[in-house]
């Protein structure tokens, strides 16, 4: 009688090792094989099948096997959560199953790029994110929702500081517009306020300025000499400017026709009718001509001190700036430049 329980125990046992094996196998030994890791992103028309063509080529047999056993044995087929999850090396089948179900996602390294217009920041986000770019325009094109973030259409561009930001892959556009917003009044500091307070300029206008900055030149050691003319020329009070020296910055001029390819401004372009032509229009334009860089806003916070009130690009070409505290000396700086361009066939 002894034996005979004892042998149905060790039958028992070795079942229960059998199925622990099995278990094991199936369940929790790697999902893939290899030592990299795998994204899978499930959006809205997502279904099971679109679930199990992206893990096919990355999951071994036994892997998609145990996966498939574990959603067969849930609900999780009829509540797929979207996102991007990361199958990472060693995980197994129910470690990715249980991220997904429960939407446990992988973040995005988002960074804001620096470029001229929101249609162009829509399409760039919407390939690193789930947002449709279309809609995302539509949202920074909106006067409505640009209102309630406290901007409008002309300067919705100032609330995007450019930097790298973590996000979730499927965040909607309402949640990302307040965390760009949140990430812009991190931004300005009290120590920013106040340099732009004592400038006497609100934070849309700075980033205004830095924008102008940033379209004339890449160079950031020189950015804060520029800052510091263009503010001269808005602060400037005689009998010529009585509403302050028109800043006749011709990167407004090349937002104001869209041609942002333009090397040369010729005369006729000035008299193009636009609230961004700065040579028509006295002061700054309703609202940034492109998503400046921090080096950009913080140069007009920080602009240099001097009297220096026109300039025009070196005839070396080098992006950099020949500067002038009067016209006369900017006319033979501008013949300088002008001369080179001629020389290499420059139109």
């Amino acid at each position: 009688m002894k034996n005979k329980k004892r042998r149905i125990l060790v039958a028992l046992g070795t079942i229960a090792i059998l199925i622990a094996g099995i278990i094991y196998y199936y369940f929790f030994t790697s999902l893939t094989s290899g030592k990299d890791t795998h994204y899978i992103y499930i959006d809205e028309d997502d279904n099971i099948d679109s679930v199990y063509a992206q893990l096919q080529p990355v999951a071994t047999n036994k892997g998609m096997t145990g996966f498939r056993t574990l959603v067969r044995h849930s609900q999780y087929d009829e509540h797929i959560r979207t996102g991007r999850y990361a199958i990472k090396p060693g995980e197994s089948a129910f470690t990715t199953f249980r991220k997904l179900k429960n939407g446990i996602q992988e973040p995005v390294m988002l960074v804001i790029p620096c470029v001229r217009t929101m249609d162009r920041l829509a399409g760039t986000i919407s390939k690193k994110m789930m947002v449709d770019s279309l809609s995302l325009y539509r949202a920074l094109s909106s006067q409505n929702v640009c209102e309630k973030l406290g901007y409008d259409t002309t300067t919705i561009a100032c609330m995007f500081i450019p930097n790298t930001y973590e996000v979730f892959w499927n965040m909607p556009i309402e949640k990302f517009l307040e965390r760009m917003q949140k990430e812009s009044k991190k931004f300005w500091t009290k120590a920013r306020t106040q340099k732009a307070k004592d400038m006497g300029l609100t934070h849309k206008e700075v980033i205004t300025l830095a924008s102008i900055v940033d379209e004339e030149t890449s160079n950031d050691a020189e950015k804060p000499v520029i800052a510091g003319l263009y503010y001269n020329r808005l602060m400037l009070r005689n009998s010529e400017y009585p509403d302050g020296m028109p800043l006749q910055a011709d990167p407004t001029i090349k937002f104001a026709l869209k041609r942002f390819e333009l090397k040369r401004i010729y005369t006729n372009m000035l008299r193009t009718q636009s609230p961004y032509n700065t040579y028509l229009n006295a002061g700054l334009p309703p609202g940034p001509i492109r998503i400046p860089t921090i080096a950009g806003i913080d140069a007009v916070l920080n602009y240099d001190k001097h009297d220096y009130l026109y300039m025009c690009a070196k005839e070396d070409l080098s992006g950099t700036h020949n500067f002038a505290a009067t016209y006369q000396e900017h006319l033979a700086n501008a013949a300088k430049y002008a001369k080179a361009l001629n020389e290499r066939g420059i139109k």
